[in-house]
């Protein structure tokens, strides 16, 4: 394995330094655009290349009058260059109102180009609110599977209901994905994935899934070329695609599609560097070349607008965060570590100010029945022991101060029926939030739903044994099990919010089949949970 510090630039396999790094990304911006707007200057798709579509289709990030489209070319997943030569293809897309595509109501044509691994997005507009449509792409005459998707509910109209799903960590080598499998079994208007669709390290054959993986894949992920091997061979996965093609998704990340535990600019338990932030740099770009978002969230020079609202009507709106790129330094160190004064700093912050005013201004303004704050990681105080003198510091407990500023800042304006949904902890949580955890007195203001794992730690008992002698010294926590594998389903309507925690029996085989571990409620107007 060569040294992890040294990262290699695709272009000419010299050390990219930092100045030749942002040279790049800046001519990298427009790549997306170009690949929308120039698809009638690509060449067709050479039909003894092979069948182009094995990693599928999937949607994202609807809105009343579109949906984000996505595809990535590539008949040989498991290669470099995903069997590609290094030109573009054009590739046409197609939306109907119908599966046998009778009645196409948008279409169009797009290069999908070397520099962005033949990966494919399109943002389509001028579809109807609130209606299930079909997609596909065609490109060296072999189309792809049919996808469907569902556009939001008008602005402000009246939904009476909203049905979807949420789900995050999910190890590819740790298990099958036998939740996704029975996920593709739920009526769904949307899937939410809170993080760590990736894992960077390296993966050897063998393991749950008994793979026969090429040597390629033995090393940890640094290089871009590494990051589109791992995406690549996530995506080859049957169940995952299915979901994918069912439903549209609205997606955000965590550390594991970069490096464990990373902060903003800072790699764990180390100084930042130029070699991290071109790792950084590349790994991002891998995870848009892979991901169902807009082509606003292409990389533009070393950042990504990941953060952005997803509305349905009347009823629901989420603020879908990132909380990883835009963190200061862990305030209090990484780790486990005692409290300290820095994490109530104000320059403390794990969004970022910008992010931070983004996120209370629009809960200030919103007028949806429930709002969701979907993002990565725990909420919740968790006091590792009976006194408080130790915490986890990669969650929100290593940012105290910026926490109560948004609790409180919920609680001033007055946010209707706040709910926090989070990944990251391979177990799940049901928690009050409170302004002031310390004080047994200090009301509920929103509650928080942390969802498991979906293979991450297979079926391993790991963090039952672990967490749960902390949960009594914890009164904000309502639940806690730590160590099933599953999904979270959560039905929406103007009286209450239900959550069903749909376990899988096992993820050492692809076809374990689902139950309902535990239900809670939130009944409109009342923060925190209630089993049912």
């Amino acid at each position: 394995m060569s040294d992890p510090r040294t990262v290699l630039s695709e272009l000419d396999g010299r050390v990219m330094d930092r100045r030749r790094f942002l040279a790049f990304s800046a001519a990298l911006t427009g790549t997306a655009m170009y690949a929308q707007l120039r698809g009638d200057l690509a060449h067709a798709m050479p039909r003894a290349a092979g069948y182009p579509f094995r990693l599928g289709v999937a949607s994202g990030d609807p809105t009343p009058n579109g949906v984000s489209l996505w595809t990535r070319l590539a008949p040989e997943p498991l290669v470099a260059d995903g069997g590609m030569q290094a030109s573009d293809v054009a590739v046409r897309w197609q939306v109907a109102g119908d599966e046998a595509f009778g009645n196409v109501v948008q279409s169009g044509r797009v290069a999908a180009v070397p520099e962005l691994a033949h990966s494919v997005h399109v943002d389509v507009t001028g579809l109807r609110p609130g209606r299930r449509y079909f997609y596909r792409f065609i490109a060296g005459g072999e189309a792809s599977p049919v996808g469907t998707t569902m556009t939001a509910p008008a602005a402000g109209a009246r939904v009476s209901d909203l049905r979807f799903a949420f789900a995050s960590c999910q190890k590819w080598d740790d298990g099958f994905y036998s939740p996704y499998r029975r996920m593709a079994e739920e009526d769904l208007a949307l899937v939410i994935h809170l993080g760590d669709y990736i894992y960077e390290y390296g993966i050897g054959s063998g393991g749950v899934r008994n793979a026969s993986l090429p040597p390629e894949f033995a090393p940890e992920c640094v290089t871009l070329e590494r990051y589109r091997l791992q995406h690549a061979l996530y995506k080859t996965d049957t169940d995952l695609q299915e979901v994918h093609r069912l439903f549209p998704w609205a997606v955000t990340w965590d550390d594991h599609e970069v490096a464990n535990d990373y902060s903003g600019i800072f790699p764990e338990f180390a100084d930042t560097s130029p070699e991290f932030l071109a790792r950084r740099a590349v790994a991002y770009r891998a995870y848009f070349e892979h991901m169902p978002v807009p082509t606003s969230a292409s990389p533009k020079r070393d950042q990504v607008r990941l953060y952005r609202r997803l509305r349905y009507g009347d009823l629901a709106e989420f603020s879908v965060l990132d909380t990883r790129q835009f963190r200061t330094d862990n305030p209090c160190g990484d780790g486990e570590q005692p409290p300290c004064d820095a994490g109530y700093d104000p320059a403390a912050t794990m969004t970022g100010a910008t992010q931070e005013r983004w996120l209370l201004n629009g809960l200030e303004r919103s007028r949806a029945r429930w709002n969701v704050i979907a993002q990565g990681v725990m909420m919740g105080q968790l006091k590792h022991d009976a006194d408080g003198g130790r915490f986890w510091q990669d969650a929100w407990d290593g940012w105290p101060g910026q926490r109560a500023r948004i609790l409180q800042g919920i609680v001033d304006a007055g946010v209707s029926n706040p709910v926090v949904i989070t990944g990251d902890w391979h177990s799940t949580f049901v928690h009050d939030l409170k302004v002031d955890f310390d004080d047994p007195d200090s009301p509920t203001v929103a509650t928080e739903f942390v969802g498991t794992s979906v293979s991450s730690n297979g079926d391993f008992e790991v963090y039952g044994p672990y967490y749960g002698p902390m949960v009594p010294f914890n009164p904000n926590i309502k639940f806690f099990d730590g160590d099933r594998r599953g999904y979270v389903l959560c039905t929406l309507d103007e009286e209450q919010w239900r959550t069903d925690l749909r376990m899988v029996t096992t993820v050492s085989t692809p076809d374990a089949p689902a139950y309902t571990f535990a239900s809670f409620v939130v009944e409109d107007g009342r923060p925190g949970a209630q089993q049912v």
